[in-house]
């Protein structure tokens, strides 16, 4: 069962560099991404400075210039998206065929025991395909997601792939917070 788990542990790690290379090859060294790269840090830097420079005493001159350079901050995010959405189709594929080989192998194998028994919605996918009852089993697919999902986002900030904190801040992403209103 260790050896699986450092196998498993392995598998995520490669992957996940694999996967990482793959967008450098297709999206980070292109001139379109460096371009809006460099240009949602700019107006992300200059919109903080701008908000913390005039504070909540704002008259409606400077909201509306925070309003536009919000805007134009918005459509450089989702222009962004756009160029890293093309290489996730591809790369999303290509892992989806290797999680797929690497299932069938670990198919029925108990890989480690979880300390904990996982929430009823979890347990589908944390005791998928094994025998028994004992929930603290963990099968490869919840094992290897957890681990994937970890190293990745580390991997990415080790390699400086991940976004700033100061266009994480401003919330362009899909899931990010929207960003903050004037009123």
């Amino acid at each position: 069962m260790w050896a699986d788990t450092v196998l498993i542990l392995f598998i995520s790690i490669c992957t996940a560099l694999l996967g990482e290379g793959l967008t450098w090859l297709m999206v980070y060294r292109t001139e379109k991404y460096q371009k809006l790269k460099s240009e949602v840090e700019r107006q992300s830097k200059r919109l903080e400075k701008r908000k913390e420079a005039h504070g909540d005493s704002l008259d409606k001159h400077h909201k509306k210039k925070i309003e536009r350079e919000e805007e134009k901050l918005k459509n450089n995010n989702r222009d962004l998206s756009l160029v890293k959405m093309k290489s996730m189709f591809a790369i999303g594929f290509a892992f989806t065929a290797l999680l797929s080989m690497f299932n069938s192998i670990f198919d029925g194998r108990i890989v480690a025991r979880l300390p904990f028994v996982p929430i009823s919605w979890l347990q589908g996918l944390s005791h998928r395909n094994l025998p028994g009852d004992d929930y603290t089993e963990c099968s490869f697919i919840f094992l290897y997601i957890l681990c994937t999902m970890s190293i990745r986002q580390n991997i990415q900030k080790i390699l400086g792939f991940a976004p700033s904190r100061t266009a994480s801040k401003q919330g362009g992403g899909i899931f990010g917070p929207p960003p903050q209103q004037f009123k």
